[in-house]
């Protein structure tokens, strides 16, 4: 167990499973571990074998697989048991180049070393496997015109020696969080695995030649027979929007079927079952300005009768994930509830949905078992990071057994424990609370709300990019509420501040810091309060409508709604919720906090990274010069090559130090003290 993990050169240091996948035969798994590069500046990620057994069955210590400056990602497997991923590694049998893009490699089943088997002068990203036939699909940033991997090649030198970087685009979207789109745009290519063991993949097809930016965040899926790539395609609707529909592209010719389109509901994330007779998928509704909210539910379509039927009618699920069974007779559904993420198992033929966990874990990469018995997992929780277990694929509400992990056992600087309370309206609101070990009665604990970002989601699991287990080492708590528009709690608790983010929201978070600053445990006279993204909204919100906290720390965040409308990423998905601010301004009004700006007192450290484009920097810089204009005593954090998120190991550090500086300043009084690099 690591115990000084919370400090924070240890912290940037520990290892972190981001992901799993288990072999056809059930016998391995594959996870992406990532770690400090050895330069310290950035992160970078291998893949490490896992055991299918638990230590008491046997199981023995991971251990890595790949080694490279570069990195490792996106693992899968063929049907003989070789792993697949991507990596930009230069491969040492071909010409040198100067800027490697993520190419497709092979590590044999047997063991050996990596080679590479397919590239595209744009790079390969996603890619999927037939589960019996091995054909590959992957998708490639490809110029539009370019007919081949040639053509293309020559397009992109031709582009960058006339000194061109500018993109012409004629539909939305532009950006997308952290990165321009274009002028390349995601194709689908299909080739046959490596026809021996010094062989890379078939030629490429480029399946969808006329994809323009229909591909863009596509996910794609394979029948076992390899005849058939099931993905999502983007239609327009109209004013610069576009809804997912379903497609299938038979991989001989590339003729393309429309498979399912829903008028007003987005299809997604398809996955073919093991027998190829049915498609699961996501069917996501954005709301409707005047009626419900946003609604997100797993269907299944029978690809014979073209039949639809919901997974769990009657259940308000949000499933982050899901598996098919070996059987294609149920799926097993990862789904937030109640400030967890238990595995659900739903069995098509009979309707029945089963909690196969009844822990406090959050449960995400499902991989079941080919025998049935088992479905593995990672499993984390706001006092555990992610880690892989094994869970018992008939059990109700059971526990996982814990596999030998590649990742960071730790131990918590504190304790974890619930509260609750009751809203004006009679909602019971939950919250996690995290508390210092030496927090008691006779020496009560400094307390700092978080609300979570989203706005649709949930605090239900670990964090590595705001761990609470950080603070509570320095002696805060930390609350962690779900209040309205969170996740878990049927759409009701979404139907509560559609359109009225503000006043309920900051309704329900004050009632459950009221509940926690009435414990003996808290002192409820140094109260701070941080959020990012929403939960920076609501830290602006809060900013303007009360003065009872010490200091607010506002990051990637919304602040004046009329101009976000139209410079976030993608303005649709938004404006389901708040129309435009020129034809339905009433919600702007009633929402956006930068109206409220001239009664905020509260001291407010801003942070904002310019590559942010989900929340502009515009944002951070509005209000950065509106608390300036009203003599608030602030600071602004300002990452400029940093986006939504702080993700450079020696910037996250100096994220956390100077949030500490500024708390310690404001809640304990402690003179300001400068983080060292700044």
């Amino acid at each position: 167990m690591v115990r000084s993990w919370y400090e924070l050169p240890e912290y940037v240091r520990l290892k972190r499973v981001n992901g799993l996948r288990l072999s056809p035969d059930g016998t391995r798994l594959v996870a992406p571990v990532s770690g400090i590069a050895p330069d310290a500046k950035t992160f970078h990620s291998a893949l490490w074998e896992i055991d299918v057994r638990p230590e008491a069955e046997g199981g023995t210590a991971p251990h890595r697989l790949t080694r490279s400056a570069k990195g490792e990602s996106s693992a899968g497997f063929l049907p003989d048991g070789s792993v697949l991923f991507t990596s930009a590694r230069p491969d040492p049998d071909a010409e040198p180049e100067e800027k490697p893009k993520a190419a497709l490699w092979l590590l044999p089943a047997g063991g050996g070393e990596a080679r590479r088997v397919a590239s595209r002068p744009g790079g390969i990203g996603a890619f999927t496997v037939a589960r019996d036939a091995g054909l590959i699909a992957f998708a490639s940033a490809t110029l539009p015109g370019s007919q081949d991997g040639e053509d293309e090649a020559e397009a992109r030198k031709a582009r960058a020696d006339a000194g061109v970087t500018a993109i012409l685009h004629e539909s939305l979207p532009v950006r997308y969080w952290d990165h321009d789109l274009g002028p390349d745009h995601p194709r689908y290519f299909a080739a046959t695995p490596p026809a021996g063991p010094e062989d890379g993949l078939g030629e490429p097809r480029d399946l969808t030649p006329d994809a323009g930016k229909a591909l863009i965040n596509a996910q794609g899926s394979l029948t076992p027979d390899g005849t058939a790539l099931i993905t999502t395609w983007d239609v327009p609707v109209g004013k610069g929007g576009h809804r997912s529909v379903l497609v299938s592209v038979d991989t001989a010719t590339g003729e393309r079927t429309t498979l399912l389109s829903r008028e007003g509901y987005d299809l997604g994330s398809p996955l073919v079952s093991p027998d190829g007779r049915r498609v699961a998928y996501s069917l996501g509704f954005e709301g409707d300005y005047d009626g419900e909210p946003r609604d997100y539910q797993l269907w299944v379509l029978d690809r014979e009768t073209g039949e639809t039927s919901p997974v769990h009618p009657g259940l308000e699920l949000w499933a982050r994930d899901f598996a098919w069974s070996a059987d294609s007779g149920s799926l097993f559904i990862a789904a937030d509830e109640n400030g967890r993420r238990p595995v659900f198992r739903a069995d098509l033929g009979s309707g029945e949905v089963v909690r196969i966990t009844g822990d406090d874990g959050a449960y995400s990469e499902l991989n079941p078992s080919p025998d049935g018995r088992y479905v593995y997992a990672l499993r984390d929780a706001w006092d555990a990071p992610p880690a892989p277990v094994r869970l018992d694929a008939a059990a109700v509400d059971g526990g996982p057994a814990y596999l030998r992990t590649p990742g960071s056992e730790l131990t918590m600087p504190g304790t974890l424990t619930e509260i609750e309370t009751t809203a004006d309206d009679g909602t019971r609101i939950r919250s996690w609370l995290v508390l210092p070990e030496e927090a008691s009665a006779d020496a009560p604990a400094p307390l700092v709300l978080w609300v979570h970002g989203g706005p649709y989601m949930s605090f239900n699991g670990w964090s590595w990019r705001w761990n609470p287990w950080i603070l509570a080492a320095r002696g805060y708590a930390v609350l962690l509420p779900d209040p309205a528009l969170s996740t878990g709690y049927g759409q009701d608790m979404l139907r509560r501040a559609w359109g009225k983010w503000g006043p309920r929201v900051f309704a329900d978070v004050i009632a459950i810091t009221d509940a926690a600053e009435a414990r003996e445990d808290i002192d409820a006279e140094r109260t701070a309060m941080m959020g990012g993204s929403f939960g920076g909204y609501m830290a602006n919100w809060i900013a303007g409508h009360t003065d009872r906290f010490k200091a607010i720390v506002s990051h990637a965040s919304l602040w004046g709604l009329d101009g976000f409308n139209a410079t976030t990423d993608y303005p649709p998905v938004w404006e389901h919720e708040f129309g435009t601010p020129l034809e339905q301004p009433e919600r702007y009004l009633l929402n956006s906090p930068h109206l409220h700006a001239p009664n905020i007192t509260t001291p407010m450290l801003v942070i904002h990274g310019d590559k942010d484009y989900r929340v502009p920097i515009g944002e951070g810089l509005r209000l950065w010069r509106d608390l300036q204009l009203y003599g608030v005593e602030s600071k602004f954090l300002y990452f400029p090559d940093e986006n939504h998120w702080i993700l450079t190991p020696g910037n996250a550090q100096v994220w956390y130090e100077t949030v500490f500086a500024f708390l310690d300043h404001h809640v304990h009084g402690k003179e300001w003290a400068r983080p060292e690099h700044l």
